[in-house]
């Protein structure tokens, strides 16, 4: 049972490492495909808002507070206001709407 550890700690780092070496070895140049470039210009917001969205409605203790403080974030991110005030408006929102639901 001892030796698994070392196999799938084994097995993870071939994994990462092929995902970051394969592209490296394959594509030479530079992309000039529009569809590919503005693709792989938006996977890493799609990554982080697809790990992101939901834990912002599941951590809380009311979904329905959660969703309330994901409107407001972005309603004040969409003014203009910058990562440190959004994100005090969606911790406040949180703490005062778990009152009510």
């Amino acid at each position: 049972m001892t030796h698994s550890t070392w196999i799938y700690i084994l097995i993870m780092i071939l994994t990462t490492n092929l995902i970051r070496v394969i592209p490296l070895t394959l594509i030479r140049g530079e992309i000039k495909n529009r569809f590919v470039r503005s693709f792989l210009y938006y996977v890493p917001y799609v990554t982080l808002a697809v790990m992101t969205f939901p834990a912002i409605v599941e951590t809380t203790n009311s979904p329905v507070a959660g969703s309330i403080a994901l409107i407001l974030g972005i309603v004040a991110a969409w003014l203009g206001l910058s990562l440190f005030p959004v994100s005090v408006i969606c911790c406040v929102a949180v703490f005062i709407l778990e009152f009510f639901f």
